[in-house]
């Protein structure tokens, strides 16, 4: 993954908004949500949501699929982990963080 996506997720996610509908996809795990969903339990106004998820969607932490006549949003994880892994590649100079027992970085 290039610095470029990163500095473009991690954007994305520097939002209050975008950052509740992407944890709020997490959680809704592979099913998703649909946007009627997510903007009932964050309290948004519809139209806000749809620019919060097509900035979500161009930083590819987000998908959309089409279901009949439903839109079901779902957290990209795979971009996710992606992000994750590039804020950790060189943590700890490339050792394990956190040595089985622990619950804080040995660093």
């Amino acid at each position: 993954m290039e610095e470029k996506d990163i500095v473009r997720a991690l954007a994305a996610l520097a939002h209050e908004m975008r950052l509740r509908v992407f944890r709020m996809l997490v959680v809704a795990g592979p099913e998703g949500l649909t946007p009627g969903t997510i903007a009932a339990q964050l309290d948004v106004p519809n139209a806000t949501l749809s620019f919060h998820l097509k900035e979500l969607m161009a930083a590819g932490l987000v998908s959309q699929e089409r279901d009949g006549r439903s839109l079901i949003y779902r957290a990209a994880y795979d971009q996710m982990n992606a992000v994750l892994g590039f804020l950790t590649e060189n943590c700890c100079q490339g050792q394990a963080c956190l040595p089985p027992g622990t619950d804080s970085c040995q660093c």
